[in-house]
Order: structure tokens, then C-alpha cells, then sequence
């Protein structure tokens, strides 16, 4: 495979050779487990769980942004795609400088750029202003990516999977409560508080991790443009890590369309939830996606269950949109908690999709992992955006039932994904 050799997990690159074969810099800096003390792993934790969180303090918020700024509800939805979107770009161009460009200036400008578009979306006086705030705040939410990455190159071999967990806890903490902690603060200071708060986190974070963050060279001595090939090679290689990214679009959209749309039923006449009311329910799809931990434990010990399970995860998230729907029939009380079983087990499957397709690509090729997550990422969150966009239209149009349908048929498309993986995951 013509793929340039990255550097191992440790940060001990290959030393320049033939064209395109990249040469680490700074590995003796890079090797010295002194740099990462166990403050700076909690710090890191609690920047990826801020800064992810940007992604999803809209979600909760759509209604009473509409009608603060007096546009349809189908307008205000756009601004949970446009922000995917931004994020997916940022995945594209930004996460592959982070292995040729100086991380703590890098990682601290993006963050101090994000706490800037953020404050603009806090005061924005239009939803043009706000789409395009979001937008950027997406893109320097990369952050997250290029983080988690970098702890792993600066641990040692015998803490780097405990700091991995701990940041990957960070991570889905910030997932996780991001909406309650949106529609909470939106339930009594407003939703432009939720995006003021957020620029405080970022500016604080920035500031800190400048201060802590080791400042080591770059890890590649390639170029900008070769990086970005090494990506697409990677992608053309590896037939395997094209199924699963299209399989994780196909799930996180639906999961998208979902938590796009549902604010809208919980805010209107059938159940008249409260901003606040609307972000403790969002509480729900933590609890659903924790019981995916233990799948994936599982499946560590088993690997050879990857495949099926990855296709009983996908039904079972199309299924989870008949209670779903159901409880957006007027059914009173009992729709409520069709609604909850329904939010329980869909967000357990997405979850368990992820954590199964990012357990297959990262045994393709363990010396390109960050061009792996590069692709896998992207495709992923481009999934978010268009299904976003669409649950959004289906809404307008057909109402809760046509939302529905459309975040069902997502994994519907995705189990044909899985079923093309098979001749080149080889299942046991």
C-alpha cells in the first residue's frame, strides 16, 4: 500500500525517507510520560466535554429560538445542520494540521476563536447571524479531535488506555448533557445565556490549556497537501472503512433527525413542555446510550460478534421508531412513555453502532488511525447534517409521523451498508 507510514501511538515516526514518507519531530520530547500529569489528563477531559457539547446546545433550544427570532420552526432546525456541517468541514481541513502544525498554539487559537463565535451567537440579532455564528463554532469544535489523539502520543504505553477512557468519558458526558444543561439554563436566564456560558467555558479552557498544554513541534514533517492525500489513500485503500462510515451516517443521522425534531413535539399542544421540561427530558438518551458500555466491553472479548451485532444494532434502531412514533399519536400519558422506551433504545443502538464501527476501522490500519478517524468522523457527522435538514422538511410538511419515518428509513439504508461489509470484514 502506497499509504505514508505515520508515526506510532507514542509519537516514534518513521525518519525521512522516499517522497511522501513523513519524519517525526520532537519524538524524545513527545515519548516523555513527565508531560501529561494526572491534571492535565482531567483538564483535557473537561475541554473535550465543553467543547463537544457546542454541537448540541441547539437541539434542545429550536423552539424558543424561532420564537425569539420570529422564524418557522423548519428555519430554526437549519441551524443544528449548519453547525454539523461546519464540524464535518473542520474534520476535513483543520484535524489533519494537527499532526504538522504546533499543537498548544493550534488547539488554543481554535478555542479562543470558538469562545468569539459563540459570544456572536449569544448576541446574534438575526437567524442569519446565528447560522453562520454556528457554523464557525463547529469548525473550531474540532478541537475534540485532535485532543484526544494527542493525549494518547503524550502517555505512556502503560496509562495510555486509562487516559484515553478518561477523555472518552469527557466526551460522552458533554453528548450526553449537553441538551439537559441547555435547556435548563434556557428554562431560566433564556437561550441566549445557554451560548454566553458556552464562550466563558471556551475562553476558560483556552486559557487554561495554554498554560498546561506541553509545547512540542510538529509530529509529521509533511506537507499540508500530502496530509490531506494520506487521508484520501487511506480512504480508497480500505473498502471496510468506507461501509462503516456511510453505516455511522446512516445512524447518527437518524439520531440527528430525531433530536432535531422532537423539540417541536414536546413544545406543542400535545404535551407543552417547558424549556426546562424539554431539557430534563433529554436526560432519557443518556441513560440509553450508557448501556451500550457494557456492549462494548463485549465485544473486546469477542470480536468475532462485531459483524452481527452491528446489524441487530441498526434493526433494532429502525424499530425503536415505532414506539417513537406512537407516542406522538395523542395517546396521552401512554405516549409519554412510548416516547421514552422508544428514546431509550434508540440512543442505546446508535451508541453501540459507534462504538462497534470504531472498533473494526481501528484494526485496518493501526499506524493511520488519525486518517482513519479523519474519514470515519467527517462521513459521520455530513450523516448528522443531512439528516438533520431532512427530519426538519419532513416535519414541516408531514408532521411528527413524516420525522419519524424518515429518521427510520436511516438505518434501514445503513443495514444495506452492513450487508456490503461482509465479504471484506470476513465475519466469524
Amino acid at each position: 500500500m502506497s499509504e505514508p507510514r505515520a508515526p506510532s501511538a507514542a509519537g516514534a515516526g518513521q525518519p525521512a525517507g522516499g517522497a511522501g514518507q513523513p519524519a517525526a519531530v520532537g519524538a524524545q520530547a513527545l515519548d516523555d510520560p513527565s508531560g501529561l500529569s494526572p491534571g492535565l489528563v482531567r483538564l483535557m477531559a473537561v475541554t473535550c466535554a465543553v467543547t463537544v457539547a457546542n454541537l448540541y446546545y441547539a437541539q434542545p433550544l429550536l423552539h424558543s429560538i424561532g420564537s425569539d427570532l420570529h422564524v418557522s420552526q423548519g428555519s430554526a432546525s437549519l441551524l443544528v445542520t449548519v453547525g454539523q456541517a461546519g464540524y464535518a468541514l473542520g474534520l476535513l481541513f483543520i484535524v489533519p494540521a494537527g499532526d504538522i502544525i504546533r499543537r498548544r498554539p493550534l488547539l488554543t487559537a481554535l478555542l479562543a476563536c470558538c469562545a468569539l463565535t459563540l459570544a456572536a451567537s449569544a448576541l446574534a440579532p438575526s437567524l442569519l447571524v446565528l447560522d453562520v455564528a454556528a457554523g464557525l463554532a463547529g469548525v473550531t469544535s474540532v478541537v475534540v479531535q485532535m485532543l484526544v489523539p494527542y493525549a494518547a502520543t503524550l502517555a505512556s504505553d502503560r496509562e495510555r488506555s486509562r487516559v484515553i477512557g478518561t477523555l472518552m468519558g469527557g466526551l460522552l458526558i458533554g453528548i450526553l448533557l449537553s441538551r439537559t444543561f441547555a435547556g435548563v439554563v434556557a428554562g431560566f436566564a433564556g437561550w441566549r445565556a445557554v451560548y454566553g456560558i458556552a464562550a466563558g467555558f471556551m475562553a476558560l479552557t483556552a486559557v487554561m490549556l495554554r498554560r498546561a498544554l506541553p509545547d512540542h513541534g510538529p509530529q509529521l514533517a509533511i506537507s499540508y497537501r500530502e496530509q490531506l492525500r494520506g487521508v484520501l489513500r487511506v480512504a480508497r485503500a480500505e473498502p471496510a472503512l468506507r461501509w462503516r462510515s456511510l453505516i455511522a451516517a446512516c445512524g447518527f443521522g437518524s439520531f440527528a433527525c430525531f433530536w432535531t425534531t422532537v423539540t417541536f413535539l414536546l413544545a406543542g399542544p400535545q404535551f407543552g413542555f417547558s424549556q426546562l421540561d424539554i431539557g430534563l427530558f433529554a436526560l432519557v438518551g443518556a441513560a440509553g446510550a450508557i448501556t451500550s458500555m457494557a456492549a462494548g466491553r463485549l465485544l473486546d472479548a469477542r470480536p468475532g460478534l462485531r459483524w452481527p451485532a452491528s446489524g441487530a444494532a441498526l434493526a433494532l434502531l429502525a424499530v425503536a421508531y415505532l414506539p417513537i412514533g406512537l407516542g406522538g399519536a395523542h395517546l396521552g400519558a401512554a405516549g409519554l412513555v412510548l416516547l421514552i422506551v422508544g428514546v431509550l433504545l434508540m440512543d442505546a443502538c446508535v451508541q453501540a453502532s459507534h462504538v462497534i464501527n470504531q472498533s473494526v476501522i481501528y484494526d485496518l490500519l493501526p499506524e493511520a488511525r488519525s486518517r482513519l478517524t479523519t474519514v470515519y468522523i467527517t462521513t459521520m457527522f455530513a450523516g448528522g447534517a443531512i439528516g438533520s435538514a431532512a427530519g426538519a422538511q419532513a416535519y414541516a410538511h408531514w408532521g411528527w409521523t413524516g420525522a419519524t419515518l424518515t429518521a427510520a428509513a436511516l438505518p434501514l439504508a445503513g443495514l444495506l451498508c452492513w450487508l456490503a461489509t461482509r465479504r471484506h470484514e470476513h465475519p466469524a
